[in-house]
């Protein structure tokens, strides 16, 4: 049987869920990939109320839909982040972003990824997917120039924040899947092997395999799947496609999606640059048996056209790993 199709509802959360559900199962989607945020999953009414979890239960079943994964990315970047500031305000929780004191929301940030946990097994997955925020992602360009020691201490506040977090995963029978994304603490390859030497391994902590972010700084996602392939605890189908014709730049020169002059975007699945049959050859070759999650993006397109296209284009490619090699049925004695 083929891995099930999702829809990532954090780009949809402006529309209720019953909504986002009704449209979902009409697309034909297996199930949601559901975000805590908007009124799709509140985490604290999760964790704290069985009638709470029943309702949002009753709405997947009402439409057939199934759900293997939930998703914090809004709180879990407010961990780590340094500065924290008005951007995080306008993404978190009044309840974490409190008075705004940049430590205090950090903790606050904390204590509601430790409540996601629990929220997650509540609702009975046991996969979380999220960001981790990073105390140095400003450090990117190395200048002013930046010490070994600088980056080190960077490593050492994600462990020293983020294993206490991991500590209720663990409890939990729950894991973490970070999303290798810049502004994070693992944003490329080597940056994700340092990020993991960090908490030394611990199985709490794997990736969610988002190969949109690979594209366009030039790193091969199928090498990614194979080297860390034991750490692959759920996959999202997001698109990029790359612009560079000598006057678009890479970092994008602080122009908003869709602006021609970007050296890339992020656009509906199919319509980029990633190689997505390598890349689900690549899920053959490691096992991988989760859901695939669509996470539609896309600034020039409508969302009510693109949300049913994705879902075919990735269709034809979740093909189910053959049973025996091709040329068995050449032995004499087949």
């Amino acid at each position: 049987m083929s891995r099930p199709i999702t829809l990532f509802t954090g780009q949809w959360a402006d529309l209720p869920f019953e909504e986002m559900c009704r449209l979902a199962s009409s697309w034909g989607y297996d199930g949601l990939e559901i975000a805590c945020w908007g009124d799709h999953l509140d985490v604290v009414k999760a964790a704290e109320s069985d009638k709470y979890v029943r309702q949002q239960k009753d709405i997947l079943e009402k439409h057939n839909l199934k759900y293997w994964a939930i998703s914090n990315h809004l709180v879990g970047q407010a961990v780590c982040d340094n500065p924290i500031d008005e951007r995080h305000k306008s993404i978190l929780p009044s309840r974490v972003w409190g008075n705004g004191d940049p430590e205090g929301v950090r903790q606050r940030a904390a204590e509601e990824m430790k409540t996601t946990a629990i929220a997650a097994k509540a609702f009975g997955v046991d996969t979380v997917v999220g960001f981790t925020g990073s105390s140095i992602w400003h450090y990117v360009a190395m200048f002013p120039p930046v010490t070994p020691e600088m980056v080190a201490a960077g490593y050492k506040d994600f462990a020293d924040r983020w294993n206490p977090i991991l500590d209720v995963f663990d409890k939990q029978g729950v894991k973490f899947a970070h999303e290798v994304h810049p502004s994070e603490i693992a944003y490329d390859y080597w940056t994700t092997v340092e990020t993991m030497k960090a908490i030394k391994h611990r199985p709490a902590f794997g990736l969610n395999f988002d190969p949109s972010h690979f594209v366009w700084q030039d790193l091969d996602p199928v090498n990614f799947l194979l080297d860390f392939k034991d750490r692959i605890y759920h996959v999202d189908c997001k698109e990029s496609r790359k612009q560079l014709n000598g006057r678009n730049g890479r970092l994008g020169s602080h122009l908003p999606w869709a602006d021609p002059r970007r050296g890339w975007d992020f656009v509906s699945t199919g319509h980029g640059h990633v190689p997505w049959e390598d890349v689900f050859r690549g899920l053959n070759a490691i096992g991988y048996k989760g859901p695939i999650s669509v996470e539609w993006e896309d600034a020039g397109m409508d969302r009510l056209f693109g949300g049913p296209e994705a879902l075919e284009f990735i269709r034809k490619l979740n093909f189910t790993p053959p049973t025996a090699a091709f040329d068995a049925a050449f032995s004499s004695k087949s």
